[in-house]
């Protein structure tokens, strides 16, 4: 094994947007530094993939007018955006029954979307009564992080599909089941998505726009302004850190440094062996936030028939496999794209058929949605995120109950020499990459204090 000859004053682990952002952060204020990355790649869970001779996004890939880090780091990096078809009538799918609207809300019964309004009116102000940045300060926060999002809408929601809407939230959001997920974890990411219409909408939400060629070409593009600090194919084994300074052994060598920012998720992070003991909330936040499930997929045909057919190519269905579903095709394109997610348990159970069955499947959901036209794609792409060794899931660590009050203060708390960035541990945008970036600059900002 090499060994760095110079002690650098910061390492960082993993090379997705948070720990790039970092990097750039430090490389701005003068500091050496190496970024370690256990993939033969940079980004993360922003990927570039690739079907009918296009690149398109295995990963994130949307970005909405609220995500000002996102937006001004693509408008550095020379990214522009376009918007996300959202034209003509989209399908909801309950229980079997398809139905077309237009707009975000789909056509319910009445006493249904009356219900919804009072939910979301709810979360609204149970949101307001989150601390920033610190969600387990809240006086309810106890009771909230004791049931699950589950059992919320078992005891307070009363009508079949306003308790089916917020099922498919948790699925499609967080790509765990409601019966998964903390309550209060629940209103804490709902709070920094900025509320339930602007993390689910399309039009000035969440959704709105994507990125002309690729959300991937940002992590590239950031990772060219710091070429010949970046690592690649060096998973990260076993740290050491003392009164002198952190080692980091990895499969390319051993480096030292002051201080370590470790970018990766809390799931990944706590596979790494540390040479002392961490403390019990940050070992056990480590334990606690297992990665959401999910597959993102690409399916091709030879023309957008969607579209005119008055369809805006959006689908969504509270017991399909393939159960969200948009328009994918590229500007100027002949050709029409689909994309969408298999998610949560249905997931977990598809992850382990071949890729021809989980075809299979997506191509008869889609027939299901948009007619016997679906039924002849011309090419089809997938990216099982739950296989992914380095990722372990997506979009994000998840949190179950008592997890928030227990351990979330560790989220963001160093420990001794080391720094924890990562979307997870953002305060706006948890579960983005804007919440990536931010992280970023926050743990870069951390270190550059302490060195100096």
């Amino acid at each position: 094994m090499a060994k760095e000859p110079k002690k650098l004053d910061a390492i960082i682990v993993g090379a997705g947007l948070a720990g790039l952002k970092a990097a750039r952060e430090l490389k701005a204020a003068g500091k050496s530094f190496k970024l370690l990355e256990a993939r033969d790649r940079v980004g993360g869970r922003s990927k570039p993939g690739e079907i009918a001779g296009q690149t398109v996004d295995f990963g994130g890939q949307w970005v909405g007018p609220q995500q000002k880090l996102l937006l001004a780091e693509a408008q550095e990096m020379g990214v522009e955006t376009y918007a996300q078809y959202a034209e003509g009538h989209s399908i909801v799918d309950i229980d079997g029954s398809l139905k077309r609207y237009k707009g975000e809300i789909p056509k319910l019964s009445m006493f249904s979307l009356l219900e919804l309004a009072l939910v979301e009116k709810r979360w609204t102000k149970e949101c307001a009564a989150l601390p920033e940045g610190a969600p387990w300060l809240a006086a309810r926060a106890a009771e909230w992080d004791a049931q699950t999002l589950e059992s919320w809408i078992l005891r307070y929601v009363k009508t079949k599909h306003a308790r089916t809407f917020a099922r498919v939230v948790s699925r499609a959001v967080f790509c765990v089941e409601p019966s998964q997920l903390s309550y209060l974890y629940f209103l804490e990411y709902l709070k920094q998505g900025h509320g339930l219409e602007c993390l689910t909408g399309v039009v000035g939400g969440a959704q709105q726009d994507k990125f002309v060629g690729g959300a991937w070409q940002i992590p590239s593009r950031m990772a060219n302004r710091v070429e010949g600090d970046i690592i690649l194919e060096a998973p990260v084994h076993y740290i050491v850190q003392g009164e002198a300074g952190v080692t980091v052994v990895c499969e390319k060598g051993t480096f030292e440094a002051e201080r370590l920012i470790m970018a990766v998720p809390p799931a990944l992070a706590g596979r790494i062996t540390y040479n002392q003991p961490l403390p019990v909330k940050r070992d056990g936040l480590m334990q606690r936030m297992p990665m959401g499930s999910v597959i993102k997929i690409h399916v091709v045909y030879e023309t957008p028939f969607w579209r005119e057919a008055g369809l805006s190519g959006m689908a969504t269905s509270n017991n399909r496999a393939f159960n969200v579903v948009f328009d994918q095709t590229a500007p100027g394109s002949d050709i029409g794209m689909l994309v969408g997610f298999i998610d949560s348990l249905h997931a977990v159970e598809l992850s382990g058929y071949s890729e021809d069955q989980r075809c299979a499947g997506v191509i008869a959901d889609l027939v299901h949605y948009f007619g016997p036209e679906a039924a002849n794609p011309i090419a089809y792409a997938e990216n099982d995120w739950t296989a992914d060794e380095w990722s372990r899931g997506c979009y994000a660590g998840t949190m179950a109950p008592g997890t928030l009050t227990g351990y979330g203060e560790a989220l963001r708390a160093p420990v001794g020499r080391i720094y924890w960035a990562g979307t997870e541990t953002a305060t706006e945008w948890m579960g983005y990459l804007d919440g990536a970036l931010q992280s970023g600059i926050r743990a870069a900002k951390e270190v550059i204090e302490a060195i100096n």
